[in-house]
């Protein structure tokens, strides 16, 4: 038919040239004596695999649930054992296909089978062997595929096409191939700069003798290091020219000096936070607009403030500088705080100080043994219904949420109250009722 379309020529053409090939290798003994082989590799490469993966299983399998250096070799090596029987069947074949070549003078059939095998081990590397979820997706969608097209021998008529396929962008172009090795060359570059980026985190939180602003401002430093230079790794391997992107740089310029002053502001106040080190996480801090918490997170834009309650609570990096900050762990883990309390006015208010400090001096919490330390009974006012105190002590960490230091010392002032005859006072009002004036006219 003139009007039948192109695809559907190339497609029944396909066809008739598969259809020509099987019958050829049906009517071959050649074929048949390939496909015996093949036959034969599968049957040899699933035997030896049966017979000598447990031994190499157990020989790589650390002892004890070592972690050394070695011992995470060999579980790194102990990951590829699913792909033995598909790789030994590929080698096997090989083999095979030299000795056909040989004596035939042809291997189609064979060589065919050994794509196929090669097919399923790299199906078993992206099932088995691969755990992150994003080489699991770049496996699935793209190494898949592309072993698919190897098998049919369709790989280089595909990789023409798209070659061929140009798609203008306004006064660039480029082609549907250079697109998909730049998603899959840049998806790869920057998950392993992810990867490196975590390492390298991993190994800077557990240098103990650096402070922990120290710490973070590496971390954030080596983050810049690595993805900047993945960037120019994934630029010089696209062969992508950096001076093309001035325009696009400046545009960028503009946008931060106008729509996004306030990122730009908090990331280099966060930057100032990690030079001077006046909060870094693990810090308990009070800002303020109220926000209180322990500082559990600190990005480029913000720090993550984690309440005794499990709440977390964002705070741009820009109010660390430009508001007061209260920061109880600063100067160490050692707080003050005091305990109000009210005795009636017949008590003997001479001998409360001694002994309320005495009392709060037993709580195993409160921090004892200096001057500087030892509880501080004080009396503060003379009020309404009794004698206004208030016992001072100090203790390590924050009083609020999970410690609660407050209320057991303010218990502890009541049993001491009460052991001692103490009244604690509570308001007395006097209502005076006046008869009304008598008329005596």
């Amino acid at each position: 038919m003139e009007n039948r379309p192109e695809f559907l020529d190339q497609a029944i053409g396909y066809f008739n040239q598969a259809w020509e090939l099987a019958a050829e290798w049906l009517l071959s003994p050649a074929a048949w004596s390939q496909f015996g082989l093949l036959v034969v590799a599968y049957l040899a490469a699933h035997l030896v695999a049966r017979k000598f993966t447990p031994v190499i299983a157990h020989v790589l399998t650390p002892a004890g649930g070592q972690r050394t250096p070695l011992a995470k070799a060999r579980l790194f090596l102990l990951m590829f054992l699913p792909l033995a029987m598909p790789l030994l069947a590929w080698a096997f074949t090989g083999i095979g296909e030299q000795v056909t070549r040989s004596l035939f003078g042809s291997g189609a059939v064979i060589a065919l089978g050994k794509r196929i095998f090669l097919f399923l081990a790299v199906r078993a590397f992206v099932k088995q062997i691969l755990k992150d979820p994003f080489l699991k997706l770049l496996g699935r969608y793209v190494l898949i595929p592309v072993a698919a097209l190897y098998v049919l021998g369709l790989l280089e008529p595909v990789t023409t096409k798209l070659e061929e396929t140009v798609v203008p962008l306004g006064n660039m172009s480029f082609s549907l191939l250079f697109a998909v090795k730049f998603v899959v060359i840049s998806g790869t570059i920057f998950w392993l700069g992810r990867w490196s980026n975590d390492q390298t985190r991993q190994v800077i939180k557990k240098q103990k003798e650096m402070r922990p602003a120290t710490r973070e401002l590496a971390a954030k430093a080596a983050e810049i290091a690595i993805f900047g230079v993945a960037f120019l790794v994934l630029m010089n391997i696209m062969g992508i020219n950096l001076t093309s992107l001035a325009v696009l740089g400046g545009a960028i310029g503009v946008g931060l000096g106008f729509g996004l002053q306030q990122i730009a502001s908090n990331f280099i106040s966060g930057v100032i936070l990690l030079l001077e080190g006046q909060a870094t996480v693990g810090d308990y801090v009070e800002l303020d607009g109220g926000e209180a918490g322990t500082i559990v997170k600190m990005t480029a834009r913000a720090a993550i403030l984690e309440t005794y309650d499990g709440r977390w609570i964002v705070v741009p990096n820009e109010h660390f500088i430009t508001t007061r900050v209260v920061n109880y762990s600063d100067a160490g883990s050692a707080n003050r705080y005091e305990a109000p309390f009210s005795v009636s006015y017949d008590s003997d208010i001479e001998a409360i100080p001694s002994l309320i400090e005495k009392a709060v001096a037993e709580l195993d919490f409160v921090l004892t043994g200096t001057e500087e330390y030892e509880p501080d009974c004080e009396l503060r006012a003379f009020g309404d219904s009794g004698v206004d105190f208030a016992v001072e002590f100090w203790v390590n960490g924050i009083d609020d949420g999970r410690n609660k230091f407050t209320p057991r010392v303010m218990m502890q002032v009541w049993k001491t109250l009460k052991a001692n005859n103490i009244e604690i006072p509570y308001p007395h009002r006097v209502v005076e009722m006046k008869a009304p004036a008598q008329d005596t006219a």
